[in-house]
């Protein structure tokens, strides 16, 4: 038999439901998405948090974070998280278009 969850995803707009795999996060990528949530509550630099808890690189944890916000199951596991994540990356692209193109963006 194949496991299908059935979810209703809200992403702004109606949309149609999904059929995704019942296939949760890995350990590794749940403890990503937590560690986003209250990295700045803890002490030190985020950078030296992400070598000590991952053995991960900055550029490498930055890597996976956004393939990681773009998957449906991160989605499941903390929507309002990956939806700020999004939006932020979303304005980090806008501003970065707009320099390049000399154009003014006010946030």
């Amino acid at each position: 038999m194949n496991d299908t969850l059935v979810i209703w995803l809200y992403d702004g707009a109606m949309s149609n439901a999904a059929s995704l795999p019942a296939s949760p996060l890995s350990e590794r990528d749940a403890a990503i998405l937590d560690f986003e949530k209250l990295w700045w509550s803890l002490p030190g630099t985020k950078e030296t948090e992400i070598r000590e808890r991952f053995d991960l690189s900055a550029p490498r944890y930055y890597q996976l974070l956004n393939q990681l916000i773009d998957s449906p199951q991160a989605l499941i596991h903390d929507p309002l998280l990956v939806k700020r994540l999004r939006r932020q990356r979303a304005m980090r692209q806008k501003e970065r278009s707009a320099r390049r193109l000399g154009v003014n963006v006010t946030v």
